[in-house]
């Protein structure tokens, strides 16, 4: 009996032990220096040689032990994390977050994710990552009001990604909007198409100054009387309803120029099930360049934006406000570039 007490005693004493976690001091007597050596190695200022640094960081393995960065971060009163406002279901979006991650890790920053949904709209996303101690905000495709993201801009550091936001204290980065439909003009009517109908973004993000973009360029080209905007949006349903739309009329137009991607192919789909032939029938063009556009089946002709870039430019534009809140708001303007591929064609003869 007194065996089975003792040993009963000893798991407990080990079970207990296994509950305490190590401490910054258990690594520090463990490799036999001060705790204040320690806790240079852990922040990677100066003060210990190589040697001590690996025996330090080879003791906390050993031990278990992760340094309380949070807790650190608390007492000076920084989170060092970056809120991001998504839109899970838009491709593109999941371009720019990839990228974002690389850069916020590059920069010793953290990234959060706040996504829009049925239940959650733009200001209850905003509020979740503010209420999670993020330092700046990244917003992908705010369609807020300008005088929200400026009042929002004045008290937290914010960046506006795809949109032009005419707000103090915000800094916008954004696509040469005029400049890529510019080009997917010239290509269309270059292949000999007049009939050419653009599919309106809406509300979305660079959907005015793509829409302005279009009817100049059709101007431009003398094309003035085949004008013709549908009303939609960034979402495939949107595409969907103007290929349900177009396949109705008396006569298809030869191309057709979709706000985004998204859209893009919601209209591919429904022009397929309708038995009309890209591009044979008709001729699509997209916006954005996103990861899905790529894939051999979809073969997007459209519009690149650099997710890689405007990630980059966005982290580092809410660093350097984090750093130096007195900075004037900046608008960074990215070259676009049309990438032609399978959807688009001569128009039939």
């Amino acid at each position: 009996m007194l065996e089975q007490g003792a040993e009963s005693e000893s798991s407990v004493t080990r079970a207990s032990t296994r509950a305490k976690r190590p401490t910054m001091a258990d690594v520090a007597a463990r490799v036999g220096v001060s705790r204040a050596l320690v806790s240079l190695v852990f922040r990677n200022e100066p003060g210990a040689s190589k040697e001590t640094r690996d025996r330090v960081f080879r003791a906390a393995d050993e031990l278990g032990y992760r340094p309380d960065n949070a807790a650190r971060l608390l007492a000076r009163n920084r989170s060092m994390v970056l809120g991001v406002m998504i839109n899970i279901r838009n491709a593109f979006h999941a371009d720019l977050v990839e990228a974002i991650y690389a850069e916020a890790e590059r920069l010793g920053y953290e990234v959060l994710l706040s996504a829009l949904g049925p239940t959650r709209d733009e200001r209850k996303v905003v509020e979740a990552l503010l209420g999670h101690r993020c330092e700046a905000l990244i917003l992908l495709g705010p369609n807020a009001e300008t005088p929200y993201l400026a009042e929002l801009g004045a008290h937290t550091p914010t960046v506006v990604v795809g949109r032009r936001v005419p707000a103090s204290g915000v800094d916008t980065v954004h696509t040469a909007e005029n400049k890529g439909m510019r080009q997917a003009m010239d290509h269309l009517v270059g292949l000999g198409h007049r009939a050419i109908v653009h599919i309106d973004g809406g509300n979305g993000p660079g959907s005015a100054e793509r829409r302005r973009a279009y009817r100049a360029a059709m101007c431009d080209h003398g094309l003035q009387e085949e004008i013709r905007v549908l009303a939609g949006d960034h979402t495939e349903e949107s595409g969907e309803k103007a290929g349900e739309t177009l396949v109705h009329d008396d006569r298809l137009p030869t191309a057709v120029l979709a706000g985004n991607d998204r859209c893009a192919m919601g209209l591919m789909h429904a022009l397929s099930r309708a038995g009309v032939s890209i591009p044979t029938d008709i001729s699509v063009v997209g916006y954005d360049d996103s990861h899905i556009a790529h894939l051999s089946h979809i073969n997007l002709t459209t519009v690149r934006q650099d997710a890689e870039q405007m990630a980059q430019l966005a982290v580092r534009s809410a660093v350097e406000r984090l750093d130096d809140h007195r900075l004037p708001s900046r608008e960074l303007i990215l070259d676009a570039r049309l990438v032609v591929r399978g959807t688009t064609a001569p128009p039939r003869a």
